[in-house]
Order: structure tokens, then sequence, then C-alpha cells
């Protein structure tokens, strides 16, 4: 650490060489007198010179003192400017944020957001990238990343954005045809398409809501994929019925193209998450992306915000 320059030291030596004093300098710097002498001394120790004469009645500059005086004051605004900076880039988001997020959601939800973000935060550029596989995002480099699925154990921060339902659903026109199921036993009678991107796409869990009974079925569907917007045509077509996150399909069931069956069965909702690489310091872009986000979405008509 002896390499390092000693900047306090030199702020202390440009008072006492404007004062031409050590009481007066550490009365404006408020710090004690031998607080400010030991600093001088420590500098004309590592230079090896004098900077300043002492006597009983005044302080004066060496001409060594009045050569280093000048640099000093450049190099401690110079300082001043850059802490300035620094503290405005603190201040006012700066920079680019790199989001990772599921493909559908990120159609649907962040690029439509994306125009405001940019007009409320004009220093900040958004890099997205959308896919349905798991990302590394410590490894990929991203500051933040949309997980809509129970998060495992791991060092990555996370702050849950809602909760999500995952209705049975299918068109009126397929039901009116084929029967409304009661119970998940049925449903091996209907046809089923299926979101494989799930740790038992091919089992679904269902919990009686009022009994608290819980039935695994198995599925097999004659649409298997792994994104969930691959469905919707085919559900709308009357072609089947799927498990669907809420997200994809409230519009639907709000207008009466879908309806949401075998109600008194649930499947356990799932999270909608933002996670974070490890680490306490988040800068101040990532946090009004953070804030946006939540400010826009976890209040959204298919959110089940927190309780």
């Amino acid at each position: 650490m002896q390499n390092l320059p000693d900047l306090e030291a030199w702020a202390i030596f440009l008072r006492v060489a404007e004062t031409g004093s050590f009481a007066k300098a550490a009365d404006l710097l408020g710090i004690s007198q031998p607080t400010v002498s030991k600093a001088i001394a420590r500098l004309e120790k590592k230079l090896g010179t004098m900077l300043l004469y002492r006597t009983t009645r005044k302080l004066s500059l060496t001409p060594t003192g009045e050569q280093l005086r000048e640099r000093a004051m450049q190099v401690l605004a110079e300082a001043e400017d850059f802490e300035s900076e620094a503290s405005a880039l603190a201040v006012e988001p700066h920079g680019v944020v790199r989001v990772n997020a599921p493909m559908s959601f990120g159609l649907r939800y962040l690029a439509p957001l994306l125009p405001e973000f940019l007009s409320r935060y004009p220093g900040v550029d958004v890099e997205l990238m959308l896919t349905d596989h798991l990302v590394d995002i410590v490894a990929g480099g991203f500051d933040v990343a949309i997980r809509i699925a129970e998060l495992s154990d791991s060092s990555l921060r996370a702050r849950r954005l809602c909760t999500v339902r995952r209705p049975l659903v299918a068109a009126p026109a397929y039901l009116e045809q084929h029967g409304r199921p009661a119970h998940p036993r049925d449903l091996e009678r209907h046809a089923i398409l299926t979101y494989t991107n799930l740790p038992t796409p091919e089992c679904w869990r269902f919990r009686h809501t009022a009994s608290g009974d819980e039935h695994a079925v198995p599925v097999r569907g004659r649409i298997r994929t792994n994104n969930a917007d691959v469905i919707v045509p085919a559900l709308l077509a009357g072609q089947g019925i799927a498990l669907q996150p809420e997200f994809l399909v409230w519009d639907a069931l709000q207008r009466g193209e879908l309806e949401h069956v075998m109600g008194e069965w649930a499947i356990a909702d799932i999270n909608v998450n933002l996670v974070m690489p490890p680490g306490l310091m988040r800068t101040t872009r990532v946090t009004a992306l953070l804030d946006f986000l939540v400010e826009h979405l976890a209040h959204a008509p298919w959110a089940m915000s927190e309780r």
C-alpha cells in the first residue's frame, strides 16, 4: 500500500499552505492539529525532502513545496471532478442492462414495456435475450433474468414478482363435442396439448382445492412443444385441453374463447421471479429496471400479488 498516492495528506498540505498554520488548517478540515502535523511529516518522509519551513512564528513553503503545491492543486481538482461525475452516474441510471427471459413472456410483456422504460431512462440501453432454455446468467453476463418456476437453492439473488395460476383450459367447441372432465382421471379420454419444458411434462399432479386430495394423471400430448404459445392456436381451434400459465390465456378466458375446466382441481401455482447474480452491490440501472417491472407487472390482471 506504500506506493499508493496519499491524496488525503496532499489535501491537508494544501490547506496548510493556504492558511499558513497547522491549527487553522485543522479547524477548516475538522481534524486535530496532530493529524495535520503527522500528514505533513508523512509526505516529507515519502518524498525525502522538506515541504515547509517551520518557525515558532510562522510556516512557509520551501522551493520544493512551492513547486508541488500547483501540481497538487491540479491533481486534487481532477479527483474532485471524478468524484462528482461518479456521484452523478450513481444517481442517474446509465449504461447497458442485459436481460434474459422466456420467449413467450418476453414477447408478450417485456417487449411492449421497453419503449416506456427507454423514455423514462434515456441513459440506459437494454439488451434482451429471449430463450426457453435455462441460461447460466453469471456465465452469460446477464444483470437480470426472469424465471417462471420454483427456484432451486443457489447463490443467485431473487425477487418474486408475482405468482401465476396454471388453469386447465379448452375451447367451448371442444368441450361441447368431447364433454367436460370433472376428475383428473377423465383426462385419459381427452386430447391433450402438452408444454414439455417442465420437470414432469407427461405427468400432471392435481390437488382438490376443498379436500386436499391429490391425483396424478399420465398425459401424452397430440402437440408437444417447449413453447407454450405454440399451444394457443390449437386450443382456440378446439383441438384439445391444455395447462397454460394464466398470463398466456387470461384475455381469451375473459372473451369466452377459452373456458377454465375442472376448476375444483388445481395444479400448483408458479412464481415469476426476477433473478440476479450474487453480490450485494446493484447498479442504479438494474435497480431502475427491477422497480419498473414490479410497477408494471406485479399487479397485472393475471398476477396473484403477494398477500
